[in-house]
Order: structure tokens, then sequence, then C-alpha cells
């Protein structure tokens, strides 16, 4: 970078410029810099991590032999190596090597505006010539064997335009084809008689919103049908692999951007990440889906849509190799690297696998073809030099679980974050242990049933135990312990709970702080002794602080708005009373929760809707409690307490909104004195 600044200077800049014009003047210009971006992957929580370079840019494709190609706008690699090259602005086809020497050059004088190809097994070329309306079938030897034009079937559409941009063609010849304004689908022709419509294939789904929901609820029918109409997205581009699937991609749909579709247009992934921009996809060595975005991003994903890796990026000016100004294809050769087209640039990138990702690829292929025990050395590798790389853990995890060695199986699938896997793996080791310990589990049962007859039995002839009943009871009987024991009652009497804390003096600040303790303490250790399956946080990460200053802000408020909103509305209760009200509607929390946690840690994904049961007689009760704690303590009726509640929420939304205000014009005040501040600091230092 250093050497860079200094030839930007005025001295070195006409050496500088001849030097960079004498580069562009040879076929292809090779680059050994440091990669000018980061690689990125995705872990087990979603998060978009660093992880080790990908992919290192090694040359660039400027002119094939004489032939400079302008405002190209696709490419494939053939089996053999041969790079073919749609030069729209050329109006012909160029194919070179993949060193970028001239073999052939197809179509010149025959097309006008060529803007996707497709080369099939046979070494016939199709081409995607837009603005002729038609698609040209090239031999060999570049003469044109076949021309399909738009399909006469009712069905297309007698009004539709046929306007092909990209097409791909399978091992039967039927070509599958992505026309402009289309949002039909993707046009599928058969090459029988001149060509058949045979439908339309993987169609995408319109989307509605919330606004398109309110409009047609408001508007007339002749208000809605002067707006625009909700269209299905058009693909972009296409791919096709040796199995003969279809891969597509489309802007602005999120993660239905990268479809894999089989024969029926059903979709086999949904990635777990995307691009708004995506502009080419293409199929790799390993099943691996490559797709890059306008911007120059790279993503790459396993045959699942999981991703491995993303890096490249925008150019904004820099003239560095690795970055782009505008990419528009995308393809692989037979040792993996990949070529990316920038038409703003006029050229061709070329990117090499670093050792890392040639690991990763060889796990891959291993893991994928069910050779779960082979892939371990790779993914052991893989491992030592990134052990957090996810998808790695993951294989490895699948490796040993294969190898019915369940211990270290949930050990990986824990790092990756693998939840059925671990699911899988958890429920051989739990029956692995029941097999082991049920009888002693049973016999020590047993003996703590007996143990408790026998003790109950001597309490009854001996009286054995009369004096240690007797101070409990005594406990009981002290004012902050029985209030608390009082959640017991309220929580099955809520009436006559509620009378209690209105007219029998149960309402008490300190009992109520200690429950709300309790309370703070059973969430904390809910969110973070979860059972793993059921765990969504961050291993490692504690927020304790912050969790509890959470929850006394969102009960403090909310008991305050509820006390406003009762106080006005002819309510009878204290602040007081709601404030130790509510806390007693928390009892089935102190009851039910912990039992619920210990739970969580012993079942698998099969058992799993036992605590989702559990939890959802917990919350429903605790809600039950709630509303008869506002409705009896302020003696309301039923359409009252209701409305109370509601006024309770919006008040509490107003307050939030109100806080948030506040906080951003103290912020602002800060900022404004700190500056004041650094101003009179620099004019006194001057």
């Amino acid at each position: 970078m250093k050497s860079l600044r200094l030839l930007g200077t005025n001295k070195f800049k006409p050496l500088f410029m001849l030097c960079l014009s004498i580069c562009i003047l040879f076929n292809s210009v090779t680059a050994k810099a440091d990669t000018p971006y980061k690689t990125f992957t995705q872990d087990g929580y979603g998060r978009i991590v660093e992880t080790q370079t990908a992919y290192t840019p090694i040359t660039t494709i400027t002119k094939v032999g004489d032939l400079a190609f302008k405002n190209a706008s696709d490419m494939q690699i053939t089996a053999d190596e041969e790079i073919y090259i749609s030069d729209t602005e050329g109006k012909r086809i160029i194919v070179s090597d993949i060193n970028g020497n001239l073999l052939r050059v197809y179509g010149e004088g025959e097309l006008k505006n060529p803007v996707g190809l497709f080369v099939t097994n046979e070494k016939n070329l199709y081409v995607a010539d837009k603005d002729a309306q038609r698609i040209v079938v090239f031999n060999l030897n570049g003469d044109v064997i076949k021309e399909y034009t738009k399909p006469e079937h009712p069905l297309y559409g007698s009004e539709m335009a046929f306007k092909p941009q990209k097409l791909v063609v399978d091992s039967k010849g039927i070509m599958y084809v992505i026309c402009e304004g289309n949002t039909n689908g993707i046009v599928q022709i058969s090459p029988t008689d001149g060509g058949t419509f045979l439908g339309y294939f993987g169609t995408n789904m319109t989307s509605i919103n919330f606004l398109d929901v309110f409009r047609r609820i408001i508007l007339t029918d002749e208000q809605l049908a002067k707006l625009p109409k909700n269209l299905p997205p058009t693909p972009n581009n296409l791919a096709i692999d040796n199995k003969g699937l279809i891969y597509t991609i489309t802007q602005g749909v999120s993660l239905s951007s990268l479809k894999k579709l089989n024969v029926a247009g059903v979709n086999l992934i949904e990635p777990d990440a995307y691009d708004d921009l995506p502009a080419a996809v293409s199929v790799g060595n390993y099943e691996n889906i490559f797709v890059v975005s306008e911007q120059g991003y790279i993503y790459e994903y396993n045959k699942d849509g999981s991703l491995l890796f993303v890096f490249g990026g925008k150019d904004s000016g820099r003239l560095r190799i690795g970055l782009f100004d505008k990419a528009v294809a995308i393809d692989v050769d037979r040792s993996n690297n990949l070529y990316v087209l920038d038409q703003e640039k006029n050229e061709i990138q070329v990117f090499q696998t670093t050792e890392f990702t040639d690991l990763v690829h060889e796990a891959l292929s291993l893991y994928q073809n069910g050779k779960y025990t082979d892939s371990k050395e790779p993914l052991s590798q893989i491992t030592s030099m990134n052990s957090l790389f996810d998808y790695a853990n993951m294989a490895m995890g699948q490796a040993y679980l294969q190898e019915e060695n369940y211990k270290e199986a949930l050990k990986y699938f824990r790092l990756a974050k693998e939840y059925q896997g671990y699911s899988d793996a958890f429920w051989e080791v739990r029956n692995i242990w029941l097999k082991d310990n049920l009888v002693k589990s049973a016999a020590i049962l047993l003996g703590l049933v007996l143990i408790w007859k026998l003790l109950k039995y001597l309490q009854r002839k001996r009286k054995l135990f009369t004096p240690v009943l007797t101070t409990l009871r005594k406990l009981g009987k002290v004012p902050v312990i029985n209030r608390i024991n009082y959640t017991w009652y309220f929580m099955k009497h809520p009436i006559d709970g509620c009378y209690g804390v209105k007219r029998e003096g149960k309402a008490n600040f300190i009992s109520a702080n200690i429950l709300l303790s309790g309370f703070i303490v059973i969430y904390l250790i809910n969110k973070y002794a979860t059972g793993f399956i059921l765990k969504r946080i961050v291993d490692g990460r504690y927020e304790i602080v912050t969790d509890i200053l959470y929850i006394l802000g969102v009960f403090l408020l909310m008991t305050i708005c509820a006390y406003l909103i009762s106080a006005i509305n002819d309510g009878e209760s204290t602040f007081k009373q709601l404030y130790t009200g509510f806390i007693y509607a928390l009892g089935p929390y102190f009851i039910i929760k912990p039992f619920v946690v210990m739970l969580s840690n012993v079942i698998t994904y099969n058992e799993i809707f036992l605590v989702q049961f559990a939890n959802f007689c917990l919350y429903a009760w605790i809600v039950i409690l709630i509303f008869m704690a506002v409705k009896e303590i302020n003696n309301y009726t039923f359409s009252e307490t209701v409305k109370v509640i509601l006024l309770t929420f919006f008040c509490a939304l107003i307050a939030v909104l109100l806080l948030f205000i506040l906080y951003v014009l103290i912020s602002q005040v800060i900022d404004f004195i700190q500056a004041i501040y650094g101003e009179v600091v620099y004019r006194f230092d001057k």
C-alpha cells in the first residue's frame, strides 16, 4: 500500500500511468497481491463472522487474442475448459482457453444482441439473441443449425413478447429460457417440431405486505384497478447441474433469491444467507453453489444451501483485482478456479482456491457421498486451522455419529450449533445411560419411597419429628414468610387471594421484593441453563446485569402504567396492592419453570412438545392471574378490566417512546457540549 501511495504522487504519476497502459495491452493481467477483501462465513447462530481467505485473485482476462470484449453479458466454461463469452456489443460469441488465447468466434454478422448463452456436452452453442427475439443454435463449426422464435401457443400469451435473456438446456434438449418482462416463470421449450412450448417452470410467488392488505380493505375495485399489479418477479439468471436440477436467482425476494428446482419445479433448498442483488449462479464440482451479486460479492453454498464463504466486493474506483464494478456471470473450471465476468470493467477475473478451501472441498465431497469416516481427516485439519468453522464441526459430529461415538458427536454438534444432530446423538447417549442405570435408578427410587414411609410411620407412632415440625410451623407464621407462602393460595384461589391483598394486609413491599428477586433468579437460570436444543443465546455470553435491569424496568413500567390507568378509571387499588398482586400472579413461574428447565436438559426433539405444552400452561395461568388481579383489586367488571389492560399497554408504549426521545435529546446535548469543549481546548492550545 505504501508503494501505491508513492506512485500516486505527482512526481511519479506519468510513470505509473505508462506502466498501467502497458499492462492493459497484454492479453491477460496477472496479479499476486494480497486479497483486497475479507472472507466471511456464517456460524450456527446465524452471524456473519470472518474466516480464513477462501479464494485469492490470480489473474484477469481483458482480451482474447486480439479481440477485446465490451459490455459482455454472459459466460460459460465447458468441461474441456473452454470459455464462451457473450460479447453483447460486439454482436458475437468469443471462445478462448483458460489462458485467454482465442479459439473461435461465433455469430459475426448473424447475431443482433446476444445476452445469454449455453453450451451442451456436444458443443452445440445456444444463444439468447434478445433484440432479434430468437434463440440461435450453432454447431462446433459455427454454422446455424436451428433457430427458435416466439412459441405459437395460446398458453404462452399472444401479447407476451419473446425476448430471451438467459437459458440452459438439459440432456434431452429441452430449453429453459428467462425472457424479459415475462413474469409467468421460466419458459420451457422442447426441440421437437421446431420448438414446442411445454409451459412455464419455477414461477416465483407474489409477495404481499401490510400496506397491500390495507389498500384492499379501504379501496374500491375501481381504485384498486388503477394501482400497479402485484406480479411475481422474473428470475434474473439460471444454471443447470449434471442431474438436471435447475438453479435460479431472483432479485428482491430475500431468502427465496436462490432456488434449486427439481423436474416438478419444487424448490429443494432455502439458503441461510442471501444478497439483495444476485446477478448469476453456477454449480461447482462438489454440487456446491456459487452466486455472485452485481456489487461483486461472491457466495459459496453447499448443496443444501448452507453458506460456506462470502468474499469480494465493490471496487469503488480502486482498480484492485478481486473487486468488481458490475459482475454479471460466474463459473468454475475443473481445478475449482472461479471465473467472474465484470461487465463494466470488460474483464474476467480468476480466483484460485487456498489450502483451507481445498480441505473444505475435499471434506465436502467425502461427506456428501456418505464417506463420513474418511472425511474426518480433512475435517480435523480444518478445525485445527479454524475451530469455529461450524460446517466442519457439523460434519465432524455427523462422522462420529455414524461411528457410534456419541459423546464426541455431542461435542462437535454443540460447537456447530447443529440442534437436530445434537438431539439424535443425545437420544443415543440417553438410551445407553438408561440401559446401564435403569435398575439402579429404580432401586434408588424405591428406597426413597420406603424411607419416606418409614419416616411417616415413626412420626405417627413415636412422634420423633414433632419438635422439628413445630419449629417449621412457627417459622411459617413469621409475617414475611407467611406472605411469601401466600403465593400458593393466590395461585389456587385468585379471587380470595386478591381479597387478602386488598383487605387482609397481604400487600407488603419486603415480601414482594423477595419474590421478585426469586423470579429474577429463576429467569436467569431459565435463560442460561436451558437445554441445548432449546437454547438460542451464545454460549459463554452472560448479560446478567442487563437482564436484571430489563426485568425490573419492564415490571415497574407496566405496574406504574397499570396503577395510573386504574387511578383515572375509578380503580380502588393502591400502588402497593397492584405491585404485590402482580408478583403473586407470577407464582406459576416459581413453581413450574424450574421443572421445565430440568426437563429441557433431558429431552430430545421427539419430546420437545412436553416443554412447549408446559410453557403454554405456565404463561396462560400467569395471564389469567394478572387479569384477575387487575379486576378484583380494582373492583372492575370484565369489560372494564379489558379496557384498562389495553390502555396500560398503550400507556407503556407512549412511555417508552418518550424515554427514547429523551435519550436522543440528552445524547445530542452531551455531544454538543463535548464538541464545544474540544473546540475551546484546541483554540487554547493554539
